[in-house]
């Protein structure tokens, strides 16, 4: 069975089918209605969520499936101490496909090693996010009719936003396309998606103002601060306004550009931007649903092999990443990938001198 993880562990046939797929799906959904009938899909959040959890279950009801899952660990067994993996064990025998948010970096792998059904990564911490990026691909194929050669600006909490990380990953792996990448300096892009975008010749810069970069985009990606992801108030208040988008920037906006938010948005983007026929960040919502249930299809009907370890060795050495699912739940075997003079996590990509 196949898991997606990480959209990376996929080539961009793969990508695409699911994407042309969606389109087909948004174009006449009731053609695909009862197509996963007798199917039960497992949504396991540890977090809180709106879209990616009701669009995952809106997915499956009109694909003829059923429900069943939890949104607050704390009325499960997970309050009385049951062990991340025993919960996954357990749940996915009741289920055909499994949907995970967990705030640990990497959890959606663990669970996928423990899983009796393919497991798709509904966001790990800061980590990744590829159903988001799914969305946003077929929010690009739709709106501006490729995904080559574009300038796409991605701006906010870069550090935390695992919608950023999964993007930037995804975009890379189409020709021509270049990154401005718009933050402070304390939430700049994590070291391991600069390496990745080195290692596929990818350009990028990093800058600090938005107004000065907003007039070369094709593409700009807004994200919130995320304030679940500080430390203390007192570190969340010093990046929280920052970066506004508003009808005067706008203004200096190519008239093609377009505006995607991940969403929930706080207030990074003025409500007067919302008339603008730019911003199409409530559309790319609607396409997540079409995205997601391409998605649940093709998992359901893929049964080849999934290799989910690049490496086969297990480690004595832990991870030092202390948002890793690894540091919390520690009987959980440990692998790394060797590169250069560095171990590289395979549950989240932190690193650590060999």
């Amino acid at each position: 069975m196949q898991h997606l993880i990480d959209l990376d562990d996929f080539n961009v046939d793969f990508w695409n089918g699911i994407i042309k797929l969606a389109i087909k799906i948004e174009k006449n959904p009731s053609k695909y209605y009862d197509t996963a009938k007798g199917k039960v899909m497992s949504t396991l959040f540890y977090e809180p969520s709106t879209r990616t959890q009701m669009s995952f279950q809106t997915a499956m009801q009109l694909l003829g499936g059923r429900i069943i899952g939890f949104d607050n660990p704390s009325t499960t067994s997970v309050a009385k101490g049951e062990s991340f993996t025993d919960t996954i064990k357990v749940v996915s025998g009741y289920s055909d496909i499994l949907v995970i948010r967990n705030p640990l970096e990497g959890s959606a792998k663990a669970a996928a090693a423990y899983s009796e059904c393919p497991v798709i990564n509904a966001g790990d911490g800061g980590h990744l996010h590829p159903t988001q990026t799914l969305t946003d691909l077929v929010t690009l194929s739709k709106e501006k009719g490729t995904l080559e050669n574009m300038t796409i600006g991605l701006c906010g909490d870069l550090k935390n936003g695992r919608t950023v990380h999964s993007l930037i990953k995804a975009m890379c792996r189409f020709k021509g396309n270049k990154f401005v990448l718009i933050s402070t300096p304390e939430l700049a892009v994590p070291t391991y998606i600069k390496d990745y975008m080195h290692a596929n010749n990818c350009e990028f810069e990093e800058v600090s103002s938005l107004v000065e970069a907003i007039p070369k985009l094709d593409v700009l990606y807004m994200t919130r601060i995320q304030k679940e992801r500080f430390k203390s108030e007192e570190e969340y208040l010093s990046q929280k306004d920052v970066y506004v988008l508003d009808k005067e920037k706008m203004a200096n906006a190519k008239h093609d550009m377009i505006v995607l938010h991940p969403l929930p948005r706080v207030d990074e983007i003025t409500r007067e931007v919302d008339d603008d026929h730019r911003a199409v960040y409530f559309k790319q919502a609607q396409y997540g649903v079409y995205a997601r249930m391409a998605l649940i299809l093709t998992l359901l009907d893929n049964k080849k092999p999934f290799d989910l370890f690049k490496s086969k060795q297990n480690f004595v050495q832990k991870c030092t990443n202390e948002k890793c699912i690894t540091t919390h739940e520690t009987y959980l075997e440990n692998y790394f990938t060797e590169q250069g003079d560095m171990l590289v996590c395979e549950y989240c990509e932190g690193r650590k001198l060999i």
